[in-house]
């Protein structure tokens, strides 16, 4: 796909910089978000025959799960912007004979939906890095029937997860740090306010929106070495050091290191989590 368009930054980074590392780690990174995207599953209640539209579906976990809900009277369509893992997710579908699941690298800002067709919207961590979420959701909005649903989850802000905010702060002093982005910029915390959500969501045609708050602790690893890794390759922290020096890297890793053997307990390091379950009706 190319980096063109509204989202061409995310674009840029989701196909070039974090596809290897999702793509490598995929059954790592589905362990951790499973809970998540079978929450909002469970909220959502998609049933045999309905239509679904996944949007940043990224490697196919939550698509595989919704396809085999709906049945073979069903239909999944999953949306992502990353090239290599939707080819991943179409492996997997393969795999599966999951003739009722389709996927399309497309922009869900800007990809011409069939009106109202599909009977539920969702995704997990999908929604948050729209260059213009109004659009997005105007747009998303027009494929969804009358009566339909809405149903995704996203992080609350980085000071109510330490798991990515601890990771940070060891780095800081290590690093030249990027500037703050703005809290409505796209990422991983562009969703965090409550109120502004709800505000996108009704002026795009949704009603009843609910936030229920999902708490509770990511294992980082079981070891010192394994949550090096893992604080390396996904959140904030990772990014950090996609843009440090290699002497700088080296300082970062040992920070994170000294963070870890910190909290190292008997299950191993966790740090706290917190994200909201977003629902909603058109």
């Amino acid at each position: 796909m190319e980096a063109r368009g509204p989202n061409a930054e995310q674009i840029e980074y989701w196909n070039e910089k974090a596809a290897p590392t999702w793509v490598k780690q995929n059954e790592r990174l589905d362990a951790m978000l499973a809970p998540f995207g079978l929450a909002v599953i469970e909220r959502a209640q998609p049933k045999p025959g309905e239509r679904v539209l996944d949007v940043g579906c990224g490697v196919g976990q939550t698509s595989l799960q919704l396809a085999e809900r709906v049945g073979a009277s069903g239909s999944v369509l999953g949306v992502d912007i990353s090239t290599p893992m939707l080819e991943r997710a179409r492996e997997r579908a393969r795999a599966q004979k999951l003739a009722n699941l389709r996927f399309e690298n497309a922009d869900a800002q800007t990809f011409a939906l069939t009106p109202n067709g599909v009977d539920l919207l969702f995704s997990r961590f999908g929604v948050m890095f729209f260059v213009d979420p109004q659009a997005a959701f105007a747009n998303l909005a027009r494929a969804v029937r009358p009566g339909g649903r809405l149903a995704f989850v996203c992080w609350q802000g980085l000071g109510q997860n330490a798991w990515m905010r601890e990771p940070v702060i060891a780095l800081a002093p290590h690093v030249t740090m990027p500037p703050p982005l703005p809290p409505e910029a796209p990422g991983p915390f562009a969703f965090a306010d409550e109120a502004r959500v709800r505000g996108i969501l009704e002026r795009a045609g949704f009603r009843a929106v609910k936030h229920e708050p999902l708490t509770g602790e990511i294992a980082m690893g079981r070891t010192v070495d394994e949550a090096v890794a893992f604080a390396s390759e996904l959140g904030p922290a990772a990014r950090v050091l996609l843009e440090i020096t290699p002497a700088e890297r080296e300082q970062a890793l040992g920070a994170l290191g000294a963070l870890f053997a910190k909290l190292l307990g008997p299950n191993g390091i966790r740090l706290g989590y917190a994200a909201w379950l977003v629902t909603a009706e058109r």
